[in-house]
């Protein structure tokens, strides 16, 4: 029997800036033929986490939501491979994710980040990182990050290791601490 390896991360931004950090951190983690799926309503920071990650990719190109275009394509200057951003927020039909090709970038050799991602679960790759944002007032975000399979799992234990400084042992420590108030200096607390 194959172990299902899970690992969470949730962390709650104050400003744009901090979303769009936690990105570049995160997209420097991430390998070619890496998923990250992104779930949660309009102005809740999918697209400021997704210039992020291609940031921390080196993409120098600005980055902005393909709604109309549904898929722009980015290529680092810094690396190799290409980052692939999706918005699934037009798609109406199951039909119109197998015209669109969407398997052909998600199993490809780019990074692919998905937004509006809930739209087509069933077309996800079985192993990936779910990034679920959540719009709590004008300037905060609640992002939680779902990794599924080791790689992602892996890829979480080293995002928290790199914002937080702590390692997955001292995740439980530094969550203790944030509630009480204390983020060890940290701008972005962990919940």
């Amino acid at each position: 029997m194959t172990r299902n390896h899970v690992e969470s991360l949730e962390l709650v931004t104050h400003s744009a800036r901090e979303t769009f950090d936690i990105g570049t951190r995160l997209g420097a983690l991430l390998a070619p033929g890496d998923t990250v799926c992104l779930e949660g309503d309009l102005g809740s920071g999918k697209t400021c986490l997704t210039q992020g990650i291609g940031h921390g990719m080196g993409v120098d190109d600005v980055i902005t939501s393909p709604t109309f275009v549904l898929i722009n394509e980015y290529i680092p200057s810094q690396r190799g491979g290409r980052l692939y951003h999706v918005d699934l927020y037009r798609i109406e039909r199951e039909d119109d994710l197998v015209t669109l090709g969407l398997e052909d970038y998600i199993y490809g050799n780019g990074i692919t980040v998905i937004e509006w991602a809930e739209r087509a679960r069933d077309y996800m790759p079985r192993e990936r990182l779910w990034v679920t944002l959540t719009y709590l007032d004008p300037s905060s975000r609640r992002l939680r990050f779902e990794a599924v399979g080791a790689h992602y799992a892996e890829v979480v234990r080293a995002l928290r290791e790199a914002l937080t400084g702590h390692a997955a042992d001292d995740a439980a420590a530094n969550t203790a601490a944030n509630a009480a108030g204390n983020t060890g200096g940290n701008a972005i607390g962990m919940e």
